[in-house]
């Protein structure tokens, strides 16, 4: 049996990116006293989501994978307490801008993961900061299982969980920023995020984890309010673990990824996939190839 406890934290994340860093370390330590040995952080934690407004000045806050301080600190953090940690952190590349995760493998780093759906609505503006990322989806093979990862508004694409579940993954992790909408303080999403989420899960019998930011931050006459709802998802779409809408907490639960191989194996998902008369899923209208 290859047994192994994840860990989904929730926090709020302040104007000061070292007091963000400092806090998220302390919850790394109390998820890995907890037996952890994958610990999700949320999306762009060292900072307030700055992506609520258009700022060109923003885009001095990226760094190089080699330079960002999170990544950095989380590779000694991961070695010294033999974890696997996806970081995710605003990155610099030449004249791009990605919203990337780095995955680190008690201390080695196992290469990132730039986020494929690039979200753009009031109050969520990260087509002004991000380049569309250019990794695909990719899989890590960690001492601790295999894991996918995307990043938030991938969260809401049934593709990218059944490519990476396809590609291997053992779960799917996906660190993630999301709360109020502006425009109409009556819309609540936070019952549809986990269902869509639950939904990945059930559909590829794979446990799901979700890491979200709690609080308001403002940004001008913006200003949103995260939900929190963090979770952890069993193979059939169970919730194991779920946090509230406004409590820092750190999830866990604990699975055995030999038996959950089993369970996909003995439904036959996969064995009675018909990948030929899926040629739609790679048009934009359901009719035109390209």
């Amino acid at each position: 049996m290859r047994q192994v406890t994840v860990a989904a934290i929730q926090m709020s994340c302040s104007p000061d990116p070292g007091q963000n860093i400092d806090k998220a370390e302390r919850l790394v330590r109390s998820a890995a006293r907890e037996g952890a040995g994958v610990v999700l952080l949320p999306e762009l934690f060292e900072t307030t989501y700055f992506c609520q407004k258009e700022k060109p000045e923003y885009y001095l806050w990226a760094s190089t994978l080699e330079t960002n301080p999170a990544v950095q600190r989380f590779k000694e953090v991961a070695r010294e307490l033999g974890v696997v940690l996806p970081i995710s952190f605003f990155e610099k590349k030449n004249y791009a801008r990605y919203n990337s995760v780095a995955v680190i493998d008690a201390g080695e780093m196992l290469g990132v993961y730039r986020k494929s759906h690039i979200p753009a609505g009031p109050g969520y503006q990260e087509k002004f900061y991000f380049n569309p990322g250019d990794t695909g989806f990719q899989v890590w093979e960690t001492r601790y299982g295999r894991i996918g990862v995307g990043i938030c508004w991938d969260q809401w694409y049934p593709e990218a969980a059944r490519c990476m579940t396809l590609m291997g993954a053992e779960m799917l992790l996906y660190p993630t920023a999301i709360g109020s909408e502006p425009q109409d303080p009556s819309v609540d999403s936070k019952d549809h995020w986990q269902i869509c989420m639950r939904g990945h899960a059930a559909a590829n019998l794979i446990p799901v984890l979700a890491a979200n930011r709690v609080g308001q931050e403002c940004e001008d006459d913006s200003a949103l309010t995260f939900y929190g709802s963090s979770f952890i998802t069993g193979p059939t779409g169970d919730l194991q673990a779920a946090a509230d809408r406004t409590q820092e907490t750190v999830l866990t639960a604990r699975f055995d990824l030999d038996q959950l191989e089993y369970q996909r194996l003995e439904w036959g998902i996969f064995r009675d996939r018909r990948p030929q008369f899926y040629r739609l899923l790679g048009t934009r209208d359901g009719q035109t190839m390209f």
